[in-house]
């Protein structure tokens, strides 16, 4: 479980980029974070692991108060929070089975991992982990060989051979086309889902969001406005969010593609059943 209380971030410049949230996420339940460009979304993720320093408030995990520990500590705390970027963050030169290998880095000695020389769990858990993604056959493909969405299910099972107690997804879809931004999606919730994870996904994709996650958060100006259901962020919710649109529309659209790749998937799956 993952416990937030009043946690605010404020600048040097007076800026506050966070105010006061507070939220807990039980074991097992995927949130999406949703909310405009420079509302705080990617602040809030970052405090939770202290890659930014909070200026007040707490985040408990589990038995863990990971905002009153220091070197050591921390270090050994992070290894728990498992992290999926954006940019993917990944050493382009290296394989993608080294690449997921760097999970474990935390864990291993300074030879071993200097060495890149694991114990013979830890790669089986990587090749468990790949083939769980669906890029068994891409082991020793160099990284920069990639596709964007392969790119992003070896970030998911990187981050999921630290073993986390928490995951956090900062954008998993933001670089990816509509379809595979779903099938990065499902993935992540099926996982989340099978080992009882809790995480967090700072998305801009609010139909993505609605469609996926099992609750929502909203900020606006570093401040949470909704928090609840997805099927409660209705018209006046994400106009409390985001400002005035045409959110009918934009669902309409969100629907009619995720029902068509929804078809497309059935169609494949009849296809391979006939086989």
């Amino acid at each position: 479980m993952l416990t937030v209380e009043n946690l605010t971030k404020t600048y040097r410049t007076g800026d506050k980029a966070l105010s006061d949230a507070s939220f807990t996420i039980p074991a097992g339940q995927v949130l999406g974070l949703i909310g405009p460009s420079g509302a705080g979304k990617s602040t809030l993720i970052r405090c939770i692991n202290r890659l930014v320093e909070p200026t007040s408030g707490s985040v408990r995990l589990n038995d863990t108060d990971i905002t009153r520990l220091r070197a050591g500590d921390l270090r050994r705390a992070r290894r728990r929070i498992g992290m999926i970027f954006q940019e993917y963050a990944l050493v382009e030169r290296l394989t993608v089975m080294e690449n997921v290998l760097s999970g474990r880095l935390g864990y291993v000695g300074f030879w071993r991992s200097l060495t890149r020389r694991f114990p013979p769990a830890d790669v089986q858990n990587a090749f468990r982990l790949l083939d769980r993604v669906g890029l068994s056959p891409h082991v020793d493909k160099r990284a920069d060989a990639l596709s964007g969405g392969q790119r992003q299910r070896v970030g998911i099972a990187r981050a999921l051979e630290q073993d986390p107690e928490l995951l956090l997804v900062d954008e998993p879809t933001a670089s990816l086309d509509p379809k595979t931004s779903r099938q990065i999606m499902r993935l992540i919730v099926e996982i989340c889902r099978e080992r009882g994870l809790p995480a967090i996904i700072n998305i801009h994709d609010v139909m993505l969001a609605q469609q996926f996650t099992d609750r929502i958060i909203g900020l606006r100006a570093g401040q949470i406005v909704f928090d609840g259901a997805p099927a409660e962020l209705t018209g006046p919710a994400l106009t409390a969010i985001y400002g005035e649109e045409d959110w009918a529309a934009m669902r309409k659209s969100a629907d009619e593609d995720a029902q068509a790749e929804d078809d497309d998937r059935e169609a494949r799956e009849k296809l391979l059943e006939a086989l």
